[in-house]
């Protein structure tokens, strides 16, 4: 039977996995808003479709990194909470 302590050891080892897998991702936004402006610069006053195409695939991919830092922040929040209960 595993104890207590070994519980709240594998919890506090997950969150750290979590915790820098955030740092993985809010580089990984930082990279994208880069290129957002990089694209933007480059293609000022360009009406081109595929312009529009690519400036909003790269707004939907920041979007849903932002998404996912939210839901690992939820992810830790609530495993500290069980781990505070034991």
């Amino acid at each position: 039977m595993v104890s207590v302590a070994e519980v709240k050891a594998a919890i506090d080892s997950a969150i750290m996995h979590v915790q820098d897998s955030e740092s993985a991702v809010r580089a990984a936004s930082a990279q994208l808003d880069e290129a957002q402006q990089r694209l933007a610069a480059a293609v000022d006053g360009s009406a081109h479709e595929s312009v529009g195409v690519a400036q909003a695939a790269l707004s939907q991919a920041t979007g849903e990194l932002d998404d996912c830092l939210s839901a690992t922040a939820q992810a830790i929040e609530q495993a500290q909470a069980y781990a505070a209960t034991l």
